[in-house]
């Protein structure tokens, strides 16, 4: 057995320089005897004793530069199989411990906790995160291009935390403060081949009642645990060779009554996933009859505007890698958008016959994703397809890269009826080039190919930040032709020129009102078509006031245009006429301490629009009985007055979520939505006992009605799945 222990050698001289200019700490890795046991208790374990931890932690907030209030220790090792981390956070108030959730990715922000992100591949752009709390929960993300640009359903900042990944901790709470073991499987994560090797890391702690964040690595307070270019570094890694062959099959049974069937309707499925490590870095994922019944049902919206709304994928097949697949502007102009597949118009499911995805790096800088699926036919929604997205992504010094982009749907027209000539392509390039350690320069590039689509079909966009402790800003420009027509892609409007930017400013005060930070901003954006006329402007003028507990206060005001150039219903039934509506209007955001049990938030809109008045408030409570139970209330409330027929109107939506954790992997899971506008009420009831990962037993119950509150239901179905990865060569 190969087992390794860890030797801290910290400061200038046992540094390197990182691309923020500073020194990252080093780390070296020795023989350990024996194994610990994954239970929590690391003080009480004879397998981390007479080993030398990673103590030196650094504060970006509160006091930034400052050492950690609280010690702290870190101790990696590594056995034949996996990545072992042992973390203490002492803490001399033990009965001040901040433990909020259980649930499996919960947010760390606003509870204790400890996260690592690992760079296995040493390039310095891309790596997984790996958290915990007092609770144990287990939290697992995936970084591509330390987040920048990228947005994922239920992300952190660009972090996508529906990858996940069959790992296991234990965590604990005693006199000392609390503690955490993580046993991280080799085949989890991605790494360079040889016996002995060196990986990034990162370590982050959080001591919530103090609102303090803290680094191995010294990070400056604009940055976060996902800024992998200027990570540490731990070398001497004994990394045994490895084989990774998972198969996860399924079976699901389905009831269903209402809306169109007579009866009650049974049905009885299976189907297998597969993973394959090619190499360490490489990774080869099949899907055959995939489905996603598991996966938690939209948050609904009300589309009060003339354009289309974005609603994030959340299937985990998809999500994992999503980043290497993501070009263009997010939730604006993506040119691949995973919902595509296997979801029709109106939200309809399409059946997934199979299909398959390699992802990875090949050598050191080389990124690679090629996906191949292929999906049914459903009558009147969509033919049968054949999807082919092929991505490759060459990275650079200095946090840059190039790549390009290809995405085929080849169709058979079964949907359009003429049997053929039912296919997309859309082509892109894009690149990123970052200047010195606070400047980045992003752009892309794109044409499409439909059948009778000839006139401008191609799209560009390019973006400049700059980001330092003091200051972000931004400039930005893209273009959209009105040919321009990613069917496997998502556009929220087309034909347009758009200009955006942003100046932001960071401002510690000393001791005034308990403020933690204020951040005054101005921000614009504007579309033009190609005439000239200007469809939207909008100029944010604003200030967060952020206090040392956390709870934040947004004072602002935005001056908006709205340009119509044809009629349009903003709820059925009340029409608004073309012509150019110029309006201010008044925002004022709370936000509440969210590390307490009962906390409330509060968005409001106060001002014109369409030639007449608004008023939007969107209020929200959250009430949390320990890290077990857990429950949110909201609204989006709106009251329009408008100066058209029908222009007296509210069209509000309302949603409760409560959950309960048994264990950090059993969970009970309650949505229900109201959407007054479409007067249909929604509820999906979740029952999940996860094993591994995203593997398990779950029971879903949904429940749709477009009837109105107080009407039987339409529609009921009920479907229980199980699951389970089988690890052939462990």
């Amino acid at each position: 057995m190969c087992l390794a222990t860890l030797f801290v050698a910290s400061g200038p001289l046992y540094g390197q320089q990182s691309a923020a200019g500073r020194v990252a700490p080093v780390a070296q890795a020795n023989q350990m005897v024996r194994p610990p046991i994954i239970d929590g208790n690391v003080l009480g374990d004879p397998a981390w004793e007479g080993m030398t931890p990673i103590t030196d932690f650094w504060q970006t907030q509160p006091n930034a530069g400052r050492a950690v209030s609280q010690k702290t220790a870190v101790y990696v090792t590594t056995s034949d199989t996996a990545l072992l981390i042992g973390f203490v956070a002492y803490d001399d108030n033990p009965s001040a411990i901040v433990s909020t959730d259980s649930r499996r990715d919960s947010s760390l922000d606003d509870t204790d906790s400890f996260r690592v992100v690992i760079d296995g591949l040493m390039d310095r752009q891309n790596g997984f995160v790996f958290g915990t709390n007092p609770a144990g929960i287990e939290y697992d993300g995936q970084v591509n291009r330390e987040g920048t640009g990228t947005f994922f359903s239920g992300g952190d900042g660009g972090l996508n935390l529906n990858w996940d990944a069959p790992w296991r901790v234990r965590s604990m709470v005693g006199e000392f403060g609390w503690s955490a073991e993580m046993e991280i499987p080799f085949t989890s994560l991605r790494f360079g081949s040889g016996a002995e090797q060196e990986w990034g890391f990162n370590f982050e702690r959080r001591i919530r009642r103090n609102n303090e964040v803290a680094y191995w690595a010294r990070l400056s307070q604009d940055r976060d645990i996902l800024r992998v270019s200027e990570a540490g570094s731990i070398g001497n890694l004994q990394i045994p060779v490895q084989r990774n062959l998972q198969v996860t099959p399924y079976v699901l049974g389905l009831a269903e009554r209402g809306g169109a069937l007579t009866g009650t309707e049974t049905d009885f499925e299976f189907g297998v996933d597969a993973k394959y490590s090619v190499t360490p870095s490489l990774t080869l994922d099949l899907t055959i009859n995939t489905d996603f019944a598991q996966v938690e049902a939209d948050d609904q919206q009300v589309n009060l505007d003339r354009f289309s709304l974005f609603f994030p994928e959340k299937r985990p097949f998809f999500l994992e890698n999503a980043g290497q697949f993501s070009v263009g502007n997010p939730r604006e102009t993506e040119l691949f958008f995973s919902r595509r597949i296997g979801i029709g118009a109106g939200g309809v499911r399409t059946p997934i016959d199979g299909g398959a995805r390699l992802s990875g790096k090949i050598g050191d800088t080389t990124n690679v994703g090629l996906l191949f699926m292929q999906s049914e036919a459903v009558a009147g929604v969509a033919s049968e397809n054949k999807y082919a997205v092929a991505r490759v992504n060459q990275e650079l010094a200095n946090r840059s890269s190039i790549g390009f982009l290809v995405v085929d749907r080849d169709g058979d027209g079964s949907r359009l009826g003429n049997g053929g000539d039912d296919q997309n392509q859309t082509y892109a390039i894009d690149g990123r080039w970052g200047f010195g350690k606070n400047g980045l320069v992003s752009g892309w590039a794109a044409k499409t190919s439909t059948p009778g689509r000839d006139g401008r079909d191609d799209a560009f966009g390019i973006n400049a930040d700059y980001n330092d402790a003091d200051w972000s800003m931004s400039l930005g420009h893209a273009q959209v032709g009105e040919d321009f027509n990613p069917e496997v892609g998502f556009l929220s409007r087309t034909a347009y020129r758009k200009w955006t930017g942003r100046v932001l400013r960071r401002i510690r005060p000393n001791n005034l009102w308990n403020l933690f930070e204020i951040r005054p901003h101005i921000s614009a954006n504007g579309f033009w078509d190609f005439d000239g006329f200007q469809e939207t402007g909008f100029v944010h003028i604003d200030s967060h006031w952020e206090f040392q507990t956390g709870m934040e206060v947004h004072t602002g005001m935005n001056v908006t245009k709205e340009g119509v150039k044809t009629p349009f219903d903003i709820v059925p039934g009340t029409t608004i006429q073309p012509g150019t509506y110029d309006h201010t209007e008044a925002m004022l955001r709370y936000i509440g301490d969210q590390s307490k049990p009962l906390n409330f938030s509060m968005l409001a809109y106060i001002g014109g629009r369409f030639g007449g008045d608004r008023v939007t408030l969107q209020p929200a409570v959250n009430f949390r009985i320990g890290e077990k139970f857990s429950s949110e209330l909201s609204m989006n409330y709106n009251d329009f007055d408008l100066p058209v027929p029908n222009g007296d109107f509210t069209a509000n939506l309302y949603r409760l979520r409560l959950s309960y954790s048994f264990t950090p992997q059993v969970l009970l899971q309650l949505l229900t939505q109201y959407n007054e506008v479409s007067d249909q009420i929604s509820t999906n009831l979740r029952f999940s006992w996860l094993r591994s990962a995203n593997s398990g037993l779950f029971l879903v119950y949904n429940e749709a009605d477009e009837r109105g509150l107080g009407a039987p239901p339409r529609g009921r179905e009920f479907i229980i799945k199980y699951s389970q990865i089988f690890d052939v060569f462990n």
